[in-house]
């Protein structure tokens, strides 16, 4: 997202087919490059050290180096799709075009060209940070890329699991969400790195500080995996609805074509995109709709918020609830700036205590 064409007052009429163009990561050669060095080198490790680099109760090495270069595949490709949507389909757009209309030397989002160059250095420290965090977790908490089995349990209980890690990924990153925005440093050094997109698109989804990404790595996945623990067929289609409700979430259309959301659109209060797009568009005042996965817990903890959204994303919940949102006091208990932590710390409290006799 660098060429002059990025720096527009209004959004340009684009064909859907010019759009499948974002494969490299962050649009950068260098990040690009690291990527293939970092995953290319564990495949290569993997492959020729096949037996020797495995561990007991987890996927073979290489099936993880497989994992990523698949996923990183999917997060390019969905992106694509997600994109090609929003420049094809004007009318789902999460916000009118007026909105879009921004001042010279911005980019489509609103971001300034020295914050795209910040974001670029994070999103390299981003994959690095990322890609040794999972590759120590492979090593060091054996059992949390599951291995694959001949057999598994019933169906609905690995449903039920399915969901149930969801949810218990969700509370971690709504309550580290949530602190990042009324904790005065979190918020100025850390997750308004985030919010320099106003308008989001799908292919800003992951370019934050490098550790707001480090952190919800820990508090969502890794908590939710050991405290839930899913079987190898489900952790990988865990991982990859995740992939898509985060790009959708970002997509600046709430629409049919979020696939993810369409789906889990009749949960307790779900949400859909354009949910999380109001949460950009108010910037540090937008202390609401924090949750990650559907809308249980900003229900729960009174920050959900409607917004606006074309009527064909409306959800069932959008329509009992547009006369009673609930708005959370600012002097709350809920809002202090180091308090509001506690519940993630008592999440990693049990994922650790879990751990412990996990190991012993």
């Amino acid at each position: 997202m660098s060429s002059k064409d990025d720096y527009v007052y209004t959004i340009p009429d684009i064909p859907w087919r010019n759009h499948f163009s974002n494969l490299l990561f962050s649009g950068d050669l260098i990040s690009t490059g690291l990527e293939l060095f970092l995953v290319g080198g564990l495949t290569t490790i993997a492959w020729f050290k096949y037996y020797m680099v495995n561990v007991a109760g987890s996927m073979p090495l290489l099936e993880l180096a497989t994992f990523m270069w698949i996923f990183s595949a999917q997060r390019r490709i969905y992106n694509s799709y997600l994109e090609s949507v929003y420049f094809a389909f004007p009318a789902y757009r999460t916000q009118p075009v007026k909105e879009h209309a921004l001042k010279s030397k911005k980019d489509l989002v609103g971001r300034e060209p020295e914050q795209l160059e910040t974001i670029i250095k994070h999103d390299r420290m981003t994959l690095v940070s990322q890609f040794f965090l999972d590759v120590s977790i492979y090593f060091l908490i054996p059992g949390y890329y599951p291995a694959a089995k001949e057999t598994y349990g019933p169906m609905y209980y690995r449903i039920l699991m399915l969901i149930l890690n969801h949810y218990v990924m969700s509370f971690g990153m709504y309550w580290t969400h949530r602190a990042l925005h009324v904790n005065p440093y979190g918020w100025r050094y850390i997750h308004s790195f985030h919010h320099w997109a106003k308008h989001p698109l799908s292919r800003t989804t992951y370019q934050d500080h490098w550790f707001d990404n480090f952190g919800n790595a820990i508090v969502g996945h890794l908590f939710a995996q050991i405290l839930v623990p899913l079987d190898n067929q489900f952790f990988w289609l865990s991982r990859s609805l995740r992939i898509c409700e985060s790009l959708e979430k970002h997509s600046g259309v709430s629409c049919g074509f979020n696939i993810v959301h369409s789906a889990q659109r009749y949960f307790p209060f779900a949400q859909m995109p354009h949910h999380h797009d109001w949460h950009h568009e108010g910037h540090k005042g937008c202390n609401y709709t924090f949750t990650s996965i559907g809308g249980l817990w900003d229900c729960v903890f009174g920050t959900r918020k409607t917004g606006r959204h074309p009527a064909l994303a409306e959800t069932s919940s959008d329509r009992k609830m547009a006369n009673t949102e609930q708005k959370t006091s600012k002097n709350s208990v809920l809002n202090h700036p180091w308090l509001c932590l506690s519940p993630v710390l008592m999440v990693g409290a049990l994922a650790a205590v879990k751990l412990k006799y996990q190991l012993a």
